[in-house]
This record gives structure tokens, C-alpha cells and sequence, in this order.
């Protein structure tokens, strides 16, 4: 009888361990392909583990609430007489997918690496990569590659990156770093270190877009059960933005210059705990007003119930983060790599400013915001930035009034 092992795999860029919360299949049960076998958690997401194979569940090797490192075999498929090689290789258990035992075979064959398949769209059950979908990128393979996540080298000693020794006094409180702090934090490093941050500013008249959004914010309530609120306009705003401007949507390899195809906009979204997560709402400029409202809404709530799929905070090309929320004017923020920038929302406030009429200039009150873009100098300069927010300018400060959703 021919054993097939499951192992723990990695749901995302740094994970090395999950629990397991919950199996969902007892020894002796039946399997099929695509069944999920057991719920795990890290600090990031909830998820299950399909099964790949088709059998009996022979061997359950962890009991619930056990801590796995990625990699690890967790239990065994009977699957009958047949052969089936698991190819849990280093490159393959790196991967944040799941890949069955033909796919990875028809990989492995063809020498496609892990970065390529994980780029893969797959058209199978909850995304994953079928046999047809791997012969079809073989067929049109793109010679381009992807984005490598850059790798910074630590500091010697002595070095002036090296930080200093931090001395505690008589009633310093000290708090350990829980695990998604320790990635953010050697996340934001990183960026720091790799891309070479600029940041310009542009104020913009929000005054339309305000009365608009007091209009209509209750119907949409009442029609549609889902609350308008300015991250939505601004983030279907960037994807039209980025549609102008490809080199803002784009990743850099090396001396390549990659332009992103689809405009996939991560949303900085604050934790409860008060970590931060970054859910990414996928092909940003294919979707109406009305379905950024609705993917925005449900994104934000379930990342903080820490219930997000691992595709669901992966693939963003984009990012805007909202300082306006904790009523700051504005702020740099840190690129998200392997992104070439980033968009800052500052507060909403009423200012008495200049207003250009065919009688002459007048003061008046109107609602001022600050967008602040901190962008990758080695290919945004300050000429392609500047362009992209007053692009974002000209379309926010547009804002049709008689706008219906």
C-alpha cells in the first residue's frame, strides 16, 4: 500500500510554524482530493489543509493545539497501490500553495521553480494550480520572471547600522515582541535598508467628495447593508491612477523594471492587538464602486476576527495606508516590498483657503486633505510621483456630485 505524507505548509512570507486548532478527519475516514483535513492558525491567518491525494486517513501524527514547523509531516494517506511521490524538496515546501503530487511532478520535470509556480493563477477548487494550468503557463511561459524578495545582510559589530545597547531603569516595564510584531518589525527594516525612500505631498479639495458621501451614505447602508467611508474612494481613485501610471504598479529585480499587469491594492489595516495586516483587494481596477466597497468591508472585518485566507494578504502591487482614521494630517509611510510605493491618507479638515473665480479671489471654507506618496527612488523619481498624485488630485477634487452607486 503506497503512503502519501501531509505536511504543514507555509502560509505565508516568514511563517516557520502553525498550530493545528482543529483536525476535521478521523483515522480510518475516507479522503478525497481537495478535502480539508485540519484547521491551523498562525499569527496572521486562520486556514485548512487540503488533502492532495485521494484515500484513508492512516495516521494522524499531532494532536490538536501542537505548534508544526512548516515542513513537517503531520499525517499519512493510505492511498492504495499506487506510488505517489510527496516532493517535499526545500524549494516546494517554501511555497505559501499547495501543489498535488502531478503538479509538482510536471514542475519538477520541467525545472520550473517555486517563484514561478507560485505566480501561477490556478482555475481548481479555492485557486489551486490544476495540470491544465500548469501545461498552459509551460506553453506560454514568461521568460520575465518574477520579483525576488531582497535580502538584507546583518551588521557587524561596530558598524553604525549596529543598534545601541538599551540600558533599563528602576521601573522600566519590559514587553517581548510577540511574533507578527517580530515580522513587521524585520519587514519595515528591511524596506528601509533595500529601497531608497522619497515622499512628496499634495493637498487636495475634498469638499465634493464630503457632501457626496453625507448624501449618500445612508441609502447605501440601508440598500446595501455596508458603510461608505472614504478608503473606499480613494482606494478605486489609486487603481485609476495606477492604470495612468504603470511604473508606480511595478516591482523591481535587480536592474529589471517589472510593471504589474493586474492592479492588486493591499489596504493597511490596524489589529485590535495592535499589530498591523495588510489584506489586498485583487484586480482594484476591474471592479465597480460599489464591489471595492463590499470586498474593502469584508476584508477589514475579517482580518480583524483573524479569519483572512493566506491569498487574501499575498499579491498586492500597491498599498494605502490611512492616517486620516487616527485624525493625523499626514505622514511617510514605509514601502511595502516588493511594491515601489505606498499612498498616505491624511485627516479631512474644514480651512479657510483661496478661491479662484472669474469676480476675483475669495476665502472660503473647505475640506483640505494631504496625500503623501512614499515611493522606491530607484525607479519612481520625483517628476513620475509628482505626476501620480496630481493625477490623484484631479480625480478626487472631480468628484461628480450626482454620482449614484
Amino acid at each position: 500500500m503506497a503512503r502519501f505524507e501531509i505536511i504543514m505548509p507555509k502560509l505565508g512570507e516568514s511563517i516557520i510554524e502553525a498550530t493545528i486548532t482543529k483536525w476535521l478527519k478521523n483515522i480510518g475516514d475516507q479522503v478525497n482530493e481537495d478535502d480539508a483535513i485540519a484547521e491551523i492558525a498562525t499569527d496572521k491567518v486562520d486556514s485548512e489543509i487540503p488533502s492532495p491525494v485521494e484515500g484513508i486517513l492512516e495516521e494522524i501524527l499531532f494532536k490538536e493545539g501542537d505548534v508544526i514547523p512548516v515542513g513537517k509531516v503531520i499525517a499519512v494517506i493510505n492511498i492504495g497501490g499506487v506510488s505517489v511521490s510527496n516532493n517535499t524538496s526545500a524549494d516546494l515546501i517554501a511555497s505559501d500553495k499547495f501543489y498535488s503530487p502531478l503538479v509538482k511532478s510536471i514542475a519538477r520535470n520541467e525545472n520550473i521553480s517555486i517563484a514561478e509556480m507560485d505566480k501561477i493563477a490556478g482555475t481548481g477548487k479555492k485557486g489551486r494550480v490544476t495540470k491544465q494550468d500548469i501545461l498552459d503557463f509551460i506553453k506560454n511561459k514568461d521568460i520575465s520572471g518574477v520579483a525576488k524578495q531582497p535580502e538584507v545582510s546583518s551588521s557587524k559589530p561596530g558598524t553604525v547600522s549596529e543598534a545601541q545597547k538599551v540600558v533599563m531603569e528602576n521601573g522600566d516595564e519590559l514587553f517581548e515582541m510577540d511574533r507578527m510584531r517580530r515580522l513587521i518589525a524585520d519587514h519595515m527594516v528591511m524596506s528601509v535598508h533595500v529601497s531608497p525612500h522619497v515622499t512628496s505631498f499634495i493637498d487636495v479639495d475634498v469638499s465634493n467628495i464630503v457632501a457626496w458621501r453625507e448624501k449618500i451614505k445612508d441609502s447605501i447602508l440601508a440598500r446595501e447593508k455596508e458603510k461608505l467611508t472614504y478608503t473606499h474612494i480613494f482606494i478605486e481613485a489609486s487603481a485609476t491612477a495606477l492604470k495612468e501610471f504603470p511604473r508606480v504598479n511595478a516591482s523591481i529585480d535587480g536592474y529589471n523594471i517589472i510593471h504589474r499587469k493586474k492592479v492588486n491594492i493591499g489596504m493597511a489595516t490596524a489589529l485590535p492587538n495592535g499589530n498591523l495586516i495588510v489584506p489586498v483587494i485583487k484586480n482594484a481596477d476591474q471592479k465597480s464602486l460599489l464591489g471595492i466597497i463590499k470586498d474593502v468591508n469584508d476584508l477589514a472585518d475579517r482580518a480583524r476576527k483573524n479569519s483572512l485566507l493566506p491569498d487574501e494578504i499575498q499579491g498586492g502591487t500597491f498599498t494605502v495606508t490611512n492616517f486620516g482614521t487616527f485624525d493625523s494630517l499626514s505622514g511617510t509611510p514605509i514601502i511595502n516590498q516588493p511594491q515601489v510605493a505606498i499612498l498616505g491618507i491624511g485627516a479631512i479638515r474644514k480651512k479657510p483657503v483661496v478661491i479662484e473665480t472669474l469676480q476675483g479671489d475669495l476665502i472660503g471654507i473647505r475640506h483640505i486633505m494631504i496625500l503623501s506618496l512614499a515611493y522606491d527612488h530607484r525607479v519612481v523619481d520625483g517628476a513620475l510621483g509628482g505626476m501620480f498624485l496630481k493625477k490623484m488630485k484631479e480625480i478626487l477634487e472631480n468628484w461628480d456630485i450626482k454620482r449614484i452607486i
